[in-house]
């Protein structure tokens, strides 16, 4: 929150189109050394027996590195989806819109109280390979 970062994302179906890979680089506008990566997988229950409709199944793994990688739960919602990743001490949700050509991606943290706190907030917009561009 309040560090400007220039952000790219990559979004692309994998396993025969049965989930969504998003790939994400990022680093601070004023310290271009300060970078960021992560790989994310999200599915939808699709037709499995007993599934949730609109249960969303991800994985989040970063430049952190495997300690910090976490499964995650979430559902539909108008216009996106919400998705959780439960750490020790604080689960992350993820908050994911698109209007038009623009995607907001917003993250809590919310405490085991139920409190949340903004972590961070992106609004991307489309464009062509290598005109990519963030506000965050």
């Amino acid at each position: 929150m309040r560090k400007p970062v220039g952000m790219a994302i990559s979004v692309y179906p994998i396993v025969q189109g049965a989930m969504l890979a998003i790939e994400v680089a990022s680093s601070a506008v004023e310290d271009p050394d300060d970078e960021y990566a992560a790989h994310l997988i999200f599915g939808g229950a699709g037709k499995q027996p007993g599934a949730a409709p609109g249960g969303i199944t991800g994985y989040w793994a970063d430049s952190f590195g495997g300690a910090f990688a976490a499964s995650g739960r979430g559902e539909s919602r108008p216009g996106g989806f919400d998705i959780t990743y439960h750490y020790p001490d604080m689960a992350y949700v993820n908050r994911w819109r698109l209007a038009g050509d623009r995607l907001t991606w917003q993250i809590v943290a919310r405490d085991k109280k139920g409190a949340e706190k903004p972590f961070a907030s992106y609004t991307l917009h489309k464009a062509a390979c290598g005109e990519a561009e963030a506000e965050g």
